[in-house]
């Protein structure tokens, strides 16, 4: 397997010139409308990317290792070529779409990506605020491991992703034409998916494309203006704090809960879960009569 890029790392100042140029761009033309950004928010979210390039070091370590021990047992192998290239990056994109609606569904998968939406603005700095504990994200590209594809494809083909991702989290880009809209996961699409409007949550978890979630019920295009952040803020800008507030959470769930099914639960069930009757949620989509306070945004 050849050399690939990083391409996350070749685009880190990319994402740091894009990031200046909006946030000048809205000191130069105001818009009372956007969330904009805000000194202290920004800092927050540039913490916890570069945080998360270090930490990400360190998580690597095992993954690369299960990776590669499934890629030598598998008797399959897809060879990079021009033409397998776009078919791993299709793949990739479909297990994200499952691994990123996962992790809105089941609390301690949440526990980590409620880092990214934990925000009250959405700007390019948003993008870089990543979770410091990216390591359950794996399990979900286990199939393509198993299918041949070599664990190095299956990080090139993240990082495109990761990459590409980064253009949509703005307020600047309205609606592109309908054709892109049908297609590809676009501003406006992410901006739903980081409202906390009941109608929005649990909605568009497309990675590149935004078909899956059309394909599998979870698409909702943006009609009010969203409203960003959780449906219960955390009221801090400390790093620490923001990248491991919910599992602290969760251990206080777990130490007031009354038997083991109630545990299981806490951990298991969606973010807004509750034992007994109050338990109406459809797995994977949030109905706005039934979520309660912890639940994503």
């Amino acid at each position: 397997m050849p050399n690939l890029p990083d391409v996350v790392l070749w685009s880190i100042p990319a994402f740091v010139l894009l990031t200046v140029l909006e946030m000048v761009g809205y000191r130069l033309r105001p818009d009372e409308d956007a969330a904009g950004y805000e000194a202290k928010d920004t800092a927050t979210s540039m913490g916890m990317g570069l945080g998360s390039l270090f930490v990400d070091l360190v998580w690597k370590i095992p993954i690369v290792a299960i990776y590669t021990a499934v890629h030598e047992l598998t008797p399959l192998r897809v060879p990079l070529l021009w033409w397998t290239i776009p078919l791993m990056l299709l793949a990739q994109d479909f297990f994200y779409y499952w691994q990123h609606r996962g992790h809105h569904v089941v609390r301690i998968l949440w526990a980590s990506h409620v880092v990214h939406h934990s925000s009250r603005r959405f700007n390019l700095s948003t993008a870089l605020r990543q979770p410091w504990t990216g390591f359950t994200s794996w399990p979900f590209y286990l199939p393509m491991i198993a299918l041949g594809v070599h664990p190095a494809a299956v990080a090139f083909c993240s990082s495109v992703s990761l990459v590409y991702q980064f253009w949509i989290h703005t307020e600047r880009v309205d609606k592109l034409p309908r054709p892109f809209e049908y297609v590809l996961n676009t501003p406006s699409h992410h901006r739903v998916h980081h409202a906390c409007q009941g109608g929005y949550l649990d909605r568009n978890f497309g990675g590149i494309l935004i078909v899956w979630d059309r394909m599998f019920g979870s698409w909702v295009g943006e009609t009010e203006r969203p409203v960003y952040g959780l449906t219960k803020n955390i009221e801090t800008y400390n790093p620490l704090r923001v990248a491991t507030h919910e599992y602290a959470a969760i251990a206080r769930d777990l130490k007031a809960a009354k038997d083991w099914r109630e545990r299981a639960g806490r951990v298991l069930r969606g973010p807004g879960w509750q034992p007994g009757p109050a338990d109406t949620r459809i797995p994977g989509i949030a109905a706005p009569e039934t979520v309660a306070p912890e639940t994503a945004a």
